[in-house]
């Protein structure tokens, strides 16, 4: 048997979460991923531009819950182990002790023109180098090609990993993956969309990302 070619991800293999867990101190305080974005919630965008890049999705919220479940998918709130708003990382635990895929892909609520091509071109790296974690890179308004670690692919057998790493007081995404074997995955290629990462923070943002759709 030959080990060097590796078998593609399958879509079925690979749950989405959608992290709206936060607090949205930028807007107000206000639910970020209920914000309407061309006259349709945020994360229900942005479940539905997931939808047919992965096997099962899931969303993170830790209010409005019976809001966030008439989307048609679970919805988990924070594990508490972390404290109150420990930050994606609570997410990224709720969803690897939910998932029941080999693999799991996180996307925020507030990046709704995120590539539609984002998970077949995680999953090729991360196959491709035999790695832990597949994170996307993009070009921000300096030009640099930057980390955005809430766009990332793994194996859901890292939890034991995450717990430990928290438990430790750890809170940061790229602390956590760079203990493991990580592949950083360009979007700069000319036909991507350069807004594609870009989030909104505040409703001011969201209304210029509107703005600026074809």
């Amino acid at each position: 048997m030959n080990h060097d070619i590796h078998a593609p991800l399958h879509i079925e293999a690979i749950t989405g979460v959608i992290l709206a867990g936060g607090r949205g101190s930028r807007m107000g305080g206000a639910d970020k991923g209920l914000q309407n974005f061309n006259g349709v919630p945020l994360a229900l965008h942005t479940l539905l531009r997931l939808s047919p890049q992965v096997g099962e999705i899931m969303i993170n919220a830790n209010r409005n819950l019976a809001a966030y479940e008439s989307f048609g998918v679970p919805v988990w709130p924070d594990s508490t182990s972390l404290g109150e708003y420990a930050g994606p990382l609570a997410g990224f635990m709720t969803a690897l002790e939910r998932c029941e895929t080999p693999y799991l892909l996180t996307v925020p609520c507030d990046t709704p023109l995120f590539p539609e091509d984002l998970v077949a071109r995680l999953a090729d790296a991360l196959v491709r180098e035999d790695a832990d974690f597949a994170v996307a890179t993009a070009p921000e308004e300096d030009g640099q090609l930057r980390p955005q670690p809430v766009f990332c692919l793994m194996h859901t057998g890292l939890l034991e990993s995450l717990m430990r790493f928290t438990q430790a007081g750890g809170r940061k995404i790229d602390a956590w993956t760079a203990q493991h074997k990580t592949v950083a995955v360009p979007f700069d290629h000319p036909d991507d969309d350069p807004r594609g990462f870009f989030n909104a923070n505040t409703l001011a943002e969201l209304h210029q990302l509107e703005s600026r759709l074809p």
